[in-house]
C-alpha cells in the first residue's frame, strides 16, 4: 500500500540509489542537531563509496532504503537532510526481494512499512514478521518502523524486537523524518560500537584466563628449595610470549628446572613455547633427562613448528636430592648464574653446550656436573634480560653487565622475589622503557 506521508516541498523518490536533486531547506539543523566535528561530510569523490560500512556515516552521504507496498511506485517523500544539510539519498523497494537487491553497503537506514507482507508467511499471525525478516536480512543497518496512525503499541513492540525507532504516518514531516533517520543511524552505530567493545572485552577476558591457565604451576611439594619467577612478554597486552619455564620435583627427590626461548614474539611462538613446556614436564616426570630428554623435545619442536627455520634455546638443570650438586644441559641458551655466600656470583660453565633445538638433526647435548655447595642461589634467564640497551646508544647490557648488576643487588641484601623484581626493573630502566623482547627469569634458593 502507498505510504501517505504529508508532503513538505516533496521530491520524488528515485530507485536504484541515485541521489535526489533537492531544493534548499528553509532553516538548517537546530543546535542540538548540529553535526559534530567527526560528522562533517567530506567533499571528495570517495564520500559515496560502497566500501563504507552501514554504520560508518561520519564522512558519508546518508542513503535511505524505503520498503513499502506501492505497486505504482509513485510514493513521494518530503525533503530529507543529513547532518551537514545535504540531501539524503532515497531508494525505494516495493517488496523484500527487491529490497535485498538494493541493500548495498552504502545504505545506512531502512524505513519499513510494517503493513508489508512477509514473504512465504501468508497465514502467519505474527504482526512483526516482516520486521523480523528485515532485521535478519540487514543486521548492521538502522531500521525505522512505519506504522498506522494511533498504533503506538505496535510501534513500541517493533522497537523491542530490534528497530531503532518507530514513526506514525500522520505525524510525519520532512524535519521529523530527517531527524529520525539521523538519530536512528547514530543509535545503531553507538549500539554496534558498544556491542563490539563488549565482545572485545569478553574475548580479552577469555584470552587472559586461557593464558593464565597456560602459565606453569611449579611442582615442588616436599622440596626445601625456594622458588621465585618473573615473566614479561614482549607482545603488547599479552600474558604469554615465546619464553617458557617450569620446575618440578620427581619422586626420587630430584628438582628439575627448565627455561627456554622460542625465536620470535608472536602468538604462534607463544603457543609453541607452551607445547614445549608441557612436553618437558611430561618427559621429566616420565624419567627422562639430559640428552635423551632434549632429543625428544627437538622431535616435538620439529613436528609442531610452523616453519623449518623456527628454533628454540633451552637450559635444563636437575638438582640432586641433597641439593649440593646439579646436572646442567644447554641448548644454545645463556648459562645460569650461581651465587654463594662469601663468593662472587658467576656464570656456570658454557663450554660444553649443544645447539639450539631445531637447528641440527641428530644433535647431542652433553650433561655437565656442577657443584653447588650447602647454600646457594641459581638464576636461570632468557636473553631478553641481557639484550636490553644501555641508554640511547647501541650498547647492550650483556651477560657481564647482568652479572655486575646482580652482584651489586645481592650486596644490597636483595633475595628471592625482591632480587628478580629489582633486576627486571633495572634492565627496563637502562633500556629507557619497555623491553621489546620477552623476559623470563627464575630463581632457586637453598638455605643451609
Amino acid at each position: 500500500m502507498p505510504v501517505p506521508v504529508p508532503r513538505q516541498r516533496a521530491i520524488p523518490a528515485v530507485e536504484g540509489g541515485q541521489a535526489q536533486t533537492a531544493a534548499p531547506t528553509v532553516g538548517g539543523p537546530s543546535a542540538e542537531e548540529a553535526p559534530r566535528e567527526d560528522d562533517t561530510v567530506e567533499h571528495t569523490e570517495k564520500k559515496n563509496t560502497h566500501h563504507t560500512s552501514a554504520t560508518g556515516t561520519a564522512h558519508t552521504q546518508l542513503t535511505l532504503l524505503l520498503i513499502e507496498d506501492d505497486p505504482g511506485g509513485s510514493t513521494v517523500l518530503p525533503e530529507l537532510l543529513d547532518w551537514a544539510g545535504k540531501p539524503i539519498r532515497v531508494r525505494t523497494a516495493r517488496n523484500l526481494t527487491e529490497a535485498e537487491r538494493l541493500l548495498t553497503d552504502d545504505v545506512h537506514c531502512i524505513l519499513l512499512d510494517l503493513a508489508l507482507p512477509a514473504p512465504g508467511r501468508g497465514g502467519d499471525s505474527d504482526e512483526l514478521a516482516v520486521l523480523k525478516h528485515v532485521l535478519e536480512l540487514a543486521p548492521r543497518h538502522a531500521v525505522l518502523a512505519l506504522t498506522a496512525s494511533g498504533d503506538a503499541e505496535r510501534g513500541a513492540e517493533a522497537v523491542r524486537v530490534g528497530a531503532q525507532d518507530y514513526l506514525l504516518r500522520d505525524e510525519l514531516d520532512g524535519r521529523l523524518l530527517s531527524r529520525a533517520i539521523r538519530y536512528a543511524v547514530e543509535r545503531k552505530r553507538s549500539d554496534s560500537a558498544e556491542r563490539r567493545l563488549a565482545e572485545g572485552r569478553v574475548r580479552a577476558q577469555e584470552n587472559r584466563r586461557l593464558e593464565r591457565g597456560l602459565l606453569p604451576t611449579p611442582l615442588l611439594e616436599g622440596s626445601s628449595l625456594r622458588f621465585a619467577a618473573r615473566y614479561r612478554p614482549g607482545r603488547s597486552r599479552a600474558l604469554l610470549g615465546g619464553d617458557f619455564y617450569d620446575v618440578v620435583r620427581t619422586s626420587d627427590g630430584t628438582v628439575h628446572a627448565m627455561i627456554g626461548d622460542v625465536c620470535g614474539h608472536g602468538p604462534d611462538e607463544a603457543a609453541l613455547g607452551v607445547e614445549l613446556r608441557i612436553a618437558w614436564r611430561a618427559l621429566t616426570l616420565a624419567g627422562l633427562c639430559g640428552d635423551e630428554l632434549l632429543g625428544t623435545l627437538q622431535q616435538v619442536l620439529e613436528h609442531e613448528r610452523a616453519d623449518d627455520e623456527i628454533f628454540a634455546t633451552l637450559c635444563t638443570v636437575d638438582i640432586a636430592p641433597d641439593g649440593r650438586r646439579a646436572g646442567l644441559c644447554l641448548a644454545g641458551h645463556p648459562s645460569p648464574l650461581l651465587a654463594r655466600p662469601g663468593r662472587q656470583a658467576k656464570l656456570l660453565p658454557y663450554d660444553n653446550n649443544g645447539p639450539a633445538l631445531g637447528l641440527l638433526p641428530g644433535a647431542r647435548w652433553p650433561r655437565m656436573q656442577v657443584e653447588l655447595g650447602p647454600e646457594w642461589s641459581l638464576m636461570l634467564y632468557t636473553d631478553g634480560l641481557i639484550e636490553g640497551r644501555i641508554g640511547e646508544g647501541k650498547e647492550r647490557l650483556g651477560q657481564d653487565g647482568m652479572v655486575s648488576m646482580v652482584r651489586r643487588q645481592l650486596a644490597e641484601g636483595l633475595r628471592g622475589e625482591a632480587l628478580l623484581g629489582a633486576a627486571v626493573n633495572e634492565v627496563r630502566n637502562l633500556n629507557g622503557g619497555e623491553l621489546t623482547d620477552d623476559v623470563a627469569v627464575l630463581l632457586l634458593d637453598r638455605v643451609g
